[in-house]
């Protein structure tokens, strides 16, 4: 445990001085900022920064975390050289690539909120879903960027596949659940599409944050069905139970690919 976290602790430390995790917290920073400025009503605001983290956060995580693993494959080599477990080095790299982010992503998000705080002292529950809904997002697709980074030694072929999985999640799996509901309409889908909601790690984070909102138009179709299913706090603990094993699958699956490859 103690080798983990020196890696953690100089993996944070180099990470923050990157000029990649400085240019994601000054978007974040400015863009939240820039929705402040636009509107003193909070919940648009939230709502905005909501989109933003299921859309753009993943493909940070997705094309950042597979190049990560590309780009430290020297490092990797020599500190499997000397006596450290492979789930140490592992563990090691992700964690300290998953504080990195998750730090810019607070402080970039965060500060435009205090400035403004008396604008959100209603909306804080919101503002703490939106936060652990970011965290789950980095967890969940930054684990995904590593597992395909550590199955595929083609540079290339890693991010095409990491763009391909943020385009599945974010566009084209919400258009075939559509398609599939349009072609079925006469049949009772409700359950399967139930079913299908909990397979796609986005539209749980985005469900979980809009079930305090009382906007149930925005929540769409599967969001609908979920509320009328579990309702409000049944289905926050829910969809949190589903985000924390989504969060632990690609993580365990690249930690093991990485124990079982040759490198």
């Amino acid at each position: 445990m103690s080798i983990t976290l020196k890696i953690i602790k100089y993996q944070v430390k180099d990470n923050l001085q990157s000029r990649w995790i400085i240019g994601f917290f000054l978007f974040f920073l400015i863009f939240s900022y820039w929705l402040i400025s636009f509107t003193e009503d909070s919940h648009k605001v939230l709502l905005s920064i909501l989109n933003m983290i299921i859309i753009v956060i993943p493909l940070i995580c997705l094309v950042f975390g597979t190049i990560y693993i590309y780009n430290n494959l020297n490092y990797i080599t020599f500190m499997l050289t000397q006596p450290i477990k492979r789930n140490a080095i592992y563990s090691g790299l992700y964690f300290g690539l998953i504080i990195s982010i998750f730090v810019c992503f607070i402080l970039g998000v965060g500060i435009p909120i205090l400035l403004n705080i008396l604008l959100f002292t209603e909306s804080l529950n919101i503002v703490i879903l939106l936060f652990i809904t970011g965290f789950f997002q980095i967890l969940i697709f930054t684990g995904f960027g590593f597992l395909i980074a550590i199955q595929n030694d083609d540079k290339l072929k890693g991010l095409g596949i990491s763009i391909f999985v943020w385009l599945f999640f974010s566009i084209i799996y919400d258009g075939l659940i559509l398609y599939l509901l349009q072609t079925f309409q006469d049949y009772p889908l409700e359950k399967l599409a139930l079913g299908l909601t909990l397979l796609n790690p986005i539209d749980l984070g985005r469900i979980l944050t809009i079930l305090k909102f009382d906007v149930s138009a925005l929540m769409g179709y599967t969001g609908a069905v979920f509320e009328d299913f579990f309702g409000n706090n049944l289905g926050l603990f829910i969809s949190l139970t589903v985000l924390l094993i989504w969060s632990i699958l690609p993580f365990v699956l690249g930690q093991k690919k990485f124990s079982d490859k040759d490198i």
